[in-house]
C-alpha cells in the first residue's frame, strides 16, 4: 500500500469481524489511524493490538452498542481526543434475521431498524461536526443488496437496508460542497460468521445439508460464490481514498453480478 491516508483517522463500526475487520485491516494499511467500534471488548482489544504490530499506526477501540446515542458520541469524542479528528467513517455494523412477514412482530422491527439503520445514522451524526471543522470527510455504509432489491423472509432487514441508501444519498447531496462524500457498498451475501449463522439456521428449520443450503446462497450470484471480505474492503477503500472525491451518493454492489442490470 502507499500510505495515502497517513494523518487520518478512521472509524468503523461492526469492526471486530468478518468484513468490519477486513475493512479496519485495509485502512491501516494505507496508513490511517483506526478506531474499532464493536461490543467484545476482548476481541477489540485483541484486534486492535494486531493493527498496531502489523502496520505501525495508532488504534484504539470502543466497546460500545452503537444503537445508544449517548454511547456514540462519547465514543467520537474519545477517538477524537486520542487520536485527532475522525475523517472517515465507515458504517458497518448490522444484522439480519429471517421471518416470515405474517410472525414478524414490532420487537423484531425495531430491532432491525436500529441495528442496520438507526447506528448509520447516529454515527453519521457524531461525525459530520468533526469533518466539517476537518474541510474534509469520506462515510461509508456498507449496506446490502437487500437496500437495492427485495427478499423474502426477511422484509425488515431489506427495508431497513434500503434506509441506509436513501440517508446515503440524501446525505451526500446535503455535503455534497463541503468536501465530505458518503456512499454506500451493497455487498452479497459474504463469506462470514454471519453468513455461517444463516446457513446454519437453512439447515436446521428445512432440513437441508449444509452444501445444499450454501448453494441456495449463491445460487443468484452469476459468479456462483460467496463475496469474500477482502473483496468488500477494497472497494471501501476505494472510496475513502482522495482520489476517489467525485464519487458521492453512490450505492455499490459488490455481489458478483446479482443486481446487475
Amino acid at each position: 500500500m502507499t500510505g495515502r491516508l497517513q494523518g487520518s483517522q478512521a472509524l468503523v463500526t461492526g469492526a471486530s469481524r468478518g468484513i468490519g475487520w477486513a475493512i479496519a485491516r485495509s485502512l491501516a494499511a494505507e496508513g490511517a489511524a483506526v478506531t474499532l467500534v464493536a461490543r467484545d471488548a476482548a476481541l477489540l482489544a485483541e484486534r486492535t493490538a494486531s493493527l498496531i504490530a502489523e502496520f505501525g499506526v495508532p488504534a484504539g477501540f470502543e466497546a460500545i452498542d452503537v444503537t445508544d446515542e449517548a454511547s456514540v458520541a462519547g465514543a467520537f469524542e474519545r477517538a477524537a481526543a486520542a487520536r485527532g479528528p475522525v475523517t472517515i467513517l465507515v458504517n458497518n455494523a448490522g444484522r439480519g434475521t429471517s421471518k416470515p412477514f405474517a410472525r414478524m412482530d414490532l420487537a423484531h422491527w425495531n430491532e432491525m431498524v436500529a441495528i442496520n439503520l438507526t447506528s448509520a445514522y447516529l454515527c453519521a451524526r457524531a461525525a459530520v461536526p468533526g469533518m466539517l471543522a476537518a474541510g474534509q470527510g469520506r462515510i461509508v455504509n456498507v449496506a446490502s443488496t437487500a437496500g437495492l432489491t427485495g427478499y423474502g423472509y426477511v422484509v425488515a432487514y431489506c427495508a431497513a437496508k434500503h434506509g441506509v441508501v436513501g440517508l446515503t444519498r440524501g446525505l451526500a447531496k446535503e455535503l455534497a460542497r463541503k468536501k465530505i462524500t458518503v456512499n454506500a457498498v451493497c455487498p452479497g451475501y459474504v463469506d462470514t460468521e454471519m453468513t455461517g449463522e444463516t446457513i446454519a439456521n437453512i439447515v436446521e428449520k428445512t432440513g437441508r445439508s449444509p452444501e445444499q443450503a450454501m448453494a441456495e446462497l449463491t445460487k443468484d450470484n452469476p459468479q456462483g460464490r460467496l463475496v469474500q471480505p477482502q473483496e468488500v474492503a477494497a472497494a471501501v477503500r476505494f472510496l475513502c481514498l482522495p482520489d476517489a472525491g467525485a464519487v458521492t451518493g453512490q450505492a455499490i454492489p459488490v455481489d458478483g453480478g446479482e443486481v446487475a442490470k
